[in-house]
């Protein structure tokens, strides 16, 4: 944001542009405040210092005609409805994680005599279940970690039309995407959410060739040191290029017909959920060893699946800029002003607020699926 020119940014880009050089304390107070001490969830630092700031309550709703109406609340919305829903979804999830997960062991996939006894379909099930019950205990500690961000006043993204509030500025997945996704993009788009945000500005926004194939190597290093992480990723490159190939070119033949549609996204999600599945097996054996022998024992059918995809149809390119990348952003408003280029070192914005220029407020909108 000082650096370069506000035209040769991305919408996003603008939007998140720090204008002046944060302070020691500032600097300090956004990366080790008490409530990303546990799981984050990761926040811009833009966000960050506007709450700090008290400014986040700014809020932007659309009227009918489709122009912006900006509004100052003079009280803090609550957020003891949304921390108390995200606390019941915790213990839901910490019990299904000490009850159901250790009955379904992810291992037992590799268990030789359930692969020289168990059918196909038996063995696809199996690794749907296995996988599935292996999600809560994430589900748990990120919305733990949101509820934590949401009961000091972080995290409020504002009102919809009807007056309701949001409290998922910087919620980390949407659990009902994840397990109803149509789709690979659906998928990673509801998981991990922030961190799949920050692997975008960083790195899927400016690589200049091969930009999937860099943010998936990228998000493995960042993970860690295990080989299982980078099985998991490398797979992933390969789903992700054939799932959009496929959806590319298949895709809009069958949703013109509501039946037809319904009978395709049934398919695609029982083909996601098996590729999902497939894929993060190594993410949780994190060994070489158990991890090829999975894939060795299922004969490598999905990334052998996924070659011949890339070549039977044809990956369009997209060009960068002529979409709003933030893939996973909010639908409903997010504010974010826009400071005053011209001014000095001086971070006390309620002191200075009528001196500097109007505040303006920017829209994040999500690409359709």
């Amino acid at each position: 944001g000082m650096f370069r020119k506000n035209e040769d940014l991305t919408p996003s880009q603008r939007c998140l542009a720090v204008r002046r050089m944060p302070s020691l304390l500032e600097y300090l107070s956004y990366n080790c405040n008490f409530m990303g001490i546990l799981a984050g969830p990761l926040c811009s630092y833009k966000d960050y210092i506007t709450f700090i700031e008290g400014r986040s309550y700014q809020l932007q709703q659309s009227e009918a005609n489709g122009k912006e109406d900006t509004k100052y609340e003079q009280t803090d919305p609550s957020p003891n409805i949304a921390v108390a829903q995200k606390l019941l979804i915790c213990g839901l999830s910490l019990l299904f994680h000490m009850t159901i997960t250790k009955t379904l062991p992810v291992e037992y996939n590799i268990d030789d005599n359930f692969r020289a006894t168990a059918s196909w379909p038996v063995r696809f099930f199996y690794l749907y279940v296995s996988l599935m019950a292996a999600r809560p205990k994430y589900y748990f500690a990120w919305t733990l970690a949101d509820a934590i961000n949401n009961a000091a006043g972080f995290g409020f993204r504002g009102y919809d039309k009807n007056g309701v509030t949001h409290w998922d500025l910087i919620s980390n997945l949407r659990i009902q995407q994840i397990e109803f996704s149509t789709s690979f993009k659906m998928f990673l788009d509801n998981w991990n959410i922030q961190t799949a945000l920050w692997l975008k500005r960083v790195c899927y926004e400016r690589a200049t060739f091969s930009p999937t194939i860099q943010t998936f190597i990228l998000s493995a290093i960042w993970h860690g040191v295990y080989p299982g992480y980078y099985l998991t990723f490398l797979t992933g490159v390969l789903m992700t290029l054939a799932a959009r190939a496929i959806r590319k070119n298949i895709r809009h033949y069958f949703v013109e017909s509501p039946a037809v549609k319904l009978c395709y996204d049934i398919v695609t999600w029982m083909a996601t959920q098996v590729a999902i599945s497939y894929t993060v097996v190594p993410f949780v054996l994190l060994s070489v060893k158990p991890s090829f022998t999975f894939y060795s024992s299922c004969y490598f059918c999905l990334h052998i699946a996924s070659i011949l995809v890339l070549l039977i149809f044809p990956l369009k390119r997209t060009q960068k800029g002529s979409t709003n990348h933030e893939s996973i952003q909010p639908v409903w408003s997010k504010k974010l002003e826009e400071e005053n280029l011209l001014q000095k070192n001086n971070y006390s914005t309620t002191n200075n607020s009528f001196s500097q220029k109007q505040e303006i407020t920017c829209r994040y909108q999500a690409l359709k699926q």
